[in-house]
């Protein structure tokens, strides 16, 4: 999966958000001001095309666009990526690095603590007496 430019991204998210919609609902729905001009708009939604991640629905010359891979999907990808950019791999080091820059708070790491130790299996001591 390709990664996106940062407006290419801020363009999904709208899509994710609305399901469905017109070059004009994603410059809406975009809250800039002043408002990306349509065509700006209207190229990079065909380069999203291009590249897999939208669909399209015409209605003669007008196009209806909507997400072609789910917010789930490109979070696992976009994840995936960072681990071997930056964490070699490791999301212990991911982890290990939002705990030096304080990132998270006591509820996160509390809540990591117990997803950690549902995910684990059972490593209490057995009874190897026969």
């Amino acid at each position: 999966m390709e990664e996106l430019t940062k407006t290419e991204e801020r363009i999904m998210h709208v899509l994710w958000k609305l399901k469905r919609a017109f070059v004009k609902d994603i410059i809406q729905h975009l809250d800039e001001d002043p408002a990306p001009p349509y065509t700006t708009i209207s190229s990079v939604v065909r380069i999203l095309e291009r590249k897999g991640y939208v669909s399209f629905k015409a209605y003669g010359k007008t196009y209806e666009y909507s997400p072609a891979i789910s917010k789930l999907e490109y979070r696992a990808a976009s994840l995936k990526r960072m681990l071997t950019q930056y964490f070699d791999n490791s999301p212990a080091a991911l982890v290990s690095f939002m705990v030096a820059e304080e990132s998270l708070s006591p509820e996160e790491v509390q809540r990591l603590r117990q997803l950690l130790d549902q995910a684990s299996p059972d490593t209490s001591p057995t009874d190897d007496t026969h």
